[in-house]
């Protein structure tokens, strides 16, 4: 068994993958069981999500067809890059038309019964348009700039994800040519849905047709003959320069400064849009558009039947007035010994604290960096940020402990993804508070989650150490699920020291005594983990492997799985997006089960089990299984020490995960997912709900949607319809 020789057929390939990923996304979006608000939101997650895929992934294929660029990773599955590109584009299609037929012929019609409606042109009272006169001529004439475009006002570099009205003109009077082609930049400093009354928050005009109407008075002596909108997105995943820079904040700047300049990697064009304008926007962005069947012929193009850019429906989801459309609210949890009034360090002098997000509260995370920028026995901290909210108190703490005189040190992590501007800003203005602010490596993202306090009581020190699966940021803790843990661990204490001291100094040939570290160990370790299963399993001894992650990827980690269900051990896999593994191969993965959960929060916890009993070890990481987190970032694995915090893992959060049968989707030998059918017997089981302790009521969806959206290759995985339950999908931001 050990010499099986492991096929590329057996992989999934990572990019159809995530696409599968994001139809479940979409599937939350045409699920009627869901709050009609929410299922917009769902709508506007599938496009953000679409557009950094396209940002980043497709962005890096092109680089390797069109550009030379040496693949990034390994293709473990066989697939070329233009094989890829072509499948992506073909699913992509399909998806976006399920998309905008989700909208135009289920949200939007059900949000008019509530009365909430998207009112076009023909559809305004006199007063209406009188009230959208006035808003256009003091809010938006303003801020918008008329770009005529010819030989003397050459092109603008549109740019990415901007909204854009483009239009022919012909000259009625005054100077400039006869015709002309001409742009608008919608403003981002605008609603996109816009009250037709003051402070309405039931009628709307889009911020489109808003201005779209009303372009004659931004182009004056000219008759507007036809117009439509259009999109653009860029690849971002510019590469930082290959030396080192004396200062790397000036490196990740100007990096933001190159991507606005990037290529453009794909134009949405709404179907109204005049072949004239489109062919000449094609022509200036050079617009891959042609055949699909040829590589020069792959298309960059997409016609949308509706509105261009759905994130802007995250706008109106978040309306006012229309709570009964929306999740209900809730509360997290303090557990009791974390109350307000409490001494936390005394607390996690105790014994070790999970805290399982946002099911528990985030305010105690805060709080431990609050409480020591004020302790006067607090002598340092330290702490690592990869991203953070916009007014994150955590850093105000911070700023606040080096002004109290404490020894501050925070490493900030400039390349994460998107939020460099962001976190370039905080580390300017910690700075100048004080903090000493490093930046970790050029080449590798410092992607772990870790804080520490040093504090003087009586005549020892003692540290106090919190890890996490996710990032330190009070806004995403209400959105995302994360477990994180606080101890006061010697040995902990002493690796998170070692850690801090590799990231600030290079610090090495330190012996690690519980936390795995990558790059250096986290890969050989992992495999390690599950060898030591599989060889129990072939002594006939029991295994077990339950690992809930985001992705996994990693080739060698698919094979050692593959061997271990080979040898016998039962594996569980709760994978939220991205999983190349196909389960229930005859001979190679019968004895693995995939599982994906999309729900009203994104499932961010990484969790790891391996063995059973008074053997078994359980560990939280801030990685995913994915050759970037063991080879390319520095990452961290910690172990779960504490029995009670084990057995509450092992026995009160994965069970309800593993038991869904309302939002889980399992993946099918083939790449496809099905959701979960439950028993008759069987009462209905939504973990997130059972997680906040609210009641779970039977799943309910609209079958013929659905079935109308699944493609014939997904609806060939189904039940029998007679004994099928209605199938739907699932959600997002690692």
């Amino acid at each position: 068994m050990s010499d099986t020789v492991f096929l590329p057929e057996h992989m999934i390939n990572r990019e159809l993958s995530w696409l599968e990923f994001n139809a479940r996304v979409l599937e939350e979006a045409q699920d009627e069981s869901n709050p009609l608000l929410e299922r917009a939101k769902f709508l506007a997650i599938f496009t953000s999500n679409l557009d950094e895929f396209f940002m980043v992934r497709v962005a890096g294929l092109r680089e390797q067809i069109f550009g030379g660029m040496t693949p990034q990773d390994k293709v473990p599955d066989g697939l070329s890059p233009i094989e890829q590109l072509h499948r992506i584009s073909q699913r992509t299609r399909e998806l976006v038309s399920q998309q905008y037929d989700c909208w135009n012929n289920s949200i939007r019609p059900q949000l008019e019964k509530h009365q909430i409606r998207i009112l076009d042109k023909d559809e305004l009272s006199a007063s209406q348009q009188r009230n959208l006169d006035k808003f256009f001529t003091q809010r938006v004439f303003p801020v918008v700039t008329p770009m005529a475009i010819d030989p003397s006002h050459p092109s603008p570099r549109f740019h990415n994800r901007g909204l854009y009205l483009a239009a022919n003109l012909k000259r009625r009077s005054g100077m400039g040519p006869e015709t002309m082609f001409a742009v608008v930049q919608l403003p981002s400093v605008m609603p996109r849905f816009i009250p037709v009354e003051p402070d309405g928050t039931t009628e709307f005009v889009l911020l489109e047709d808003l201005v779209g109407d009303r372009l004659s008075q931004l182009f004056g002596g000219y008759d507007i003959e036809n117009y439509g909108t259009f999109r653009i997105t860029r690849d971002m995943d510019v590469e930082l320069l290959e030396q080192e820079g004396d200062d790397m904040l000036r490196a990740i700047e100007a990096r933001l400064r190159a991507r606005q300049r990037s290529e453009a990697v794909r134009l949405e064009i709404s179907n109204t849009l005049h072949r004239s304008l489109r062919d000449r926007i094609i022509g200036e962005e050079a617009i891959h558009h042609g055949d699909p069947g040829t590589s020069r012929g792959y298309d960059e193009v997409y016609s949308i039947d509706g509105m261009l850019d759905m994130t802007g429906l995250f706008e109106l989801a978040k309306q006012a007035g229309h709570e009964d459309l929306q999740d209900p609210p809730f509360t997290p949890r303090v557990p009791e010994r974390l109350a307000a009034d409490s001494d936390l360090f005394a607390r996690i002098a105790e014994h070790d604290i999970l805290l399982h997000h946002p099911f528990d509260s985030f305010r105690p995370v805060v709080r431990f960096v609050q409480q020591a920028a004020h302790d006067p026995n607090v002598l340092a901290i330290k702490q690592t940020l990869y991203r953070t909210s916009g007014d994150s108190p955590i850093v105000q703490a911070l700023m606040e402990a080096a002004e109290n005189g404490k020894q501050v040190t925070a490493l900030v992590e400039l390349q994460a993804r998107f939020d460099e501007a962001n976190n370039i800003s905080w580390a300017r203005q910690m700075e100048r508070a004080g903090v000493h602010v490093v930046f970790g490596f050029m080449k590798m993202k410092t992607h772990s989650k870790l804080a520490m306090v040093v504090r003087q009581e009586g005549n020892k020190v003692r540290r106090y150490v919190h890890l996490g699966t996710g990032n330190y940021n009070p806004t995403t803790a209400k959105l995302y699920t994360d477990v994180g843990l606080f101890t006061s661990d010697k040995d902990i204490a002493d690796d998170a020291n070692a850690l801090f001291n590799f990231l600030t100094g290079y610090s090495q040939e330190y012996s690690w005594k519980e936390l795995v570290v990558s790059p250096q160990y986290l890969h050989q370790k992992t495999l390690d983990l599950i060898n030591e299963q599989t060889d129990r399993a072939r002594q006939g001894k029991s295994a077990r492997i339950l690992a809930k992650l985001n992705s996994l990827v990693d080739r060698e980690t698919v094979h050692a799985l593959y061997r271990a269900s080979q040898a016998g051990v039962e594996i569980d896999l709760v994978i939220r997006g991205i999983c190349c593994l196909r389960p229930g191969l005859p001979g190679i993965s019968e004895n693995i089960r995939v599982r994906s959960i999309v729900d009203r929060f994104l499932e961010h916890t990484r969790i790891l089990v391996f063995g059973e009993g008074s053997r078994q070890k359980v560990f939280a990481s801030s990685a995913d299984w994915m050759p970037r987190n063991f080879e390319r970032r520095v990452e961290v694995m910690f172990p779960i020490q504490d029995p009670l915090i084990r057995q509450k893992i092992v026995e009160g959060i994965l069970p309800v995960y593993l038991a869904d049968n309302q939002r889980a989707r399992v993946l099918n030998a083939d790449g496809t997912y099905s959701r979960v059918v439950r028993k008759p017997s069987d009462p209905p089981r939504r973990s997130q709900m059972e997680l906040l302790g609210l009641p779970v009521v039977d799943h309910e969806v609209a079958a013929p949607k659905l079935m109308e959206a699944a493609s014939p290759q997904r609806r060939s995985h189904k039940e029998p319809k007679k004994n099928a339950k209605p199938k739907s999908r699932a959600k997002k931001r690692a």
